[in-house]
């Protein structure tokens, strides 16, 4: 669908009271609009709070046990050294750098509708078979003329003495976290008044098959205008892409990012989320694992900011490769 027709038909629907999800590639090259009541002729599947659609299969005695091939150590080195040079020269503040990384399941009765079913997350997408989204950060939320925004940014292994403390604590994580909350302050305001900062840096924990993480997220709100049903389409576009999945500033950052990265993020980093005929929920396309001829791949990433390490920032991009299965 082009980025326009997205739009119109997102603001129809929702001026309508038309109950439909929507889902947008980071490019915005082939977002999708589907009535909620033909999710399942689409092979559609959705789950979050208690309105989800579940494919039929229980997948038990399934194996979810995967081995992981990151990038080569050079090779993330170069654009790890590549978003440095641009930090440097003040061209951005605060880059989400990702990659492209093939997994090998153990098991071969593992699909993306068995990852689908068995996972636990806040939202969780199955899009055909083409890939499954197992998402713990909230996009935005819109109910009785307030939307709110969720950003998430640091991450640490939980089973560390004193994880919480140092991660609240942690100078470079502290500084990326703010730059998001800020952009996304600046974002929301693009689209509605008021806005508060309600909650700061706080913490969820979040189970997977090699141990508990934590994940330091925010909360933003503000008020927006009552007739906002009519040009919810408008309103997503103007906060498109993700700010938490980009950088600051956003515009010159992605310009940076399609650059350094040098693969299609395609979905992934996108958003989706569902217009219950009222209000709305909706999640970062991340914890993403997309499937090619050849296989899994699972894409995942981290913010680079000028105090980030190499190491340690390679590190995260293989804390993120995990199944939330507990």
């Amino acid at each position: 669908m082009h980025k326009e027709k997205f739009k119109n038909t997102v603001n129809d629907y929702t001026k309508n009271g038309i109950p439909f999800l929507f889902i947008a590639d980071f490019n915005l090259k082939n977002p999708q609009v589907i009535k909620l009541d033909s999710l399942k002729e689409n092979a559609v599947f959705y789950a979050f709070a208690e309105d989800n659609t579940t494919p039929e299969n229980n997948f038990t005695n399934v194996d979810f046990n995967f081995e992981t091939t990151l990038p080569k150590p050079k090779t993330y080195a170069k654009k790890f050294n590549d978003v440095k040079k641009e930090l440097q020269k003040g061209n951005t503040y605060l880059l989400n750098l990702t990659c492209k990384n093939k997994i090998k399941f153990r098991d071969p009765k593992v699909t993306l509708q068995a990852i689908f079913t068995k996972t636990k997350a806040k939202y969780k997408l199955l899009y055909k078979d083409k890939f499954v989204c197992f998402s713990p950060e909230t996009f935005i939320k819109i109910e009785n003329n307030t939307i709110r925004t969720f950003p998430m940014k640091g991450t640490i292994d939980a089973t560390i003495k004193d994880a919480a403390n140092k991660l609240l604590n942690d100078k470079k994580e502290s500084r990326e976290h703010n730059t998001i909350v800020d952009l996304l302050r600046n974002d929301l305001a693009l689209v509605a008044t008021d806005i508060k900062v309600e909650k700061f840096k706080y913490l969820d924990k979040i189970e997977t098959q090699n141990g508990a993480i934590l994940q330091m997220s925010s909360e933003i709100s503000g008020k927006l205008p009552k007739n906002w049903q009519s040009h919810f389409g408008d309103i997503l576009l103007k906060l498109l892409p993700a700010g938490s999945v980009t950088g600051a500033p956003k515009q010159k950052t992605v310009e940076i990012i399609k650059k350094t990265e040098n693969y299609n993020r395609d979905f992934y980093t996108g958003v989706f989320g569902v217009f219950d005929g009222r209000n709305v929920d909706s999640a970062v396309l991340i914890r993403f694992i997309e499937k090619e001829n050849d296989g899994f791949y699972y894409k995942s990433g981290g913010g680079i900011t000028y105090l980030s390490d190499l190491k340690t920032e390679y590190n995260e991009l293989r804390q993120k490769v995990y199944l939330p299965i507990g």
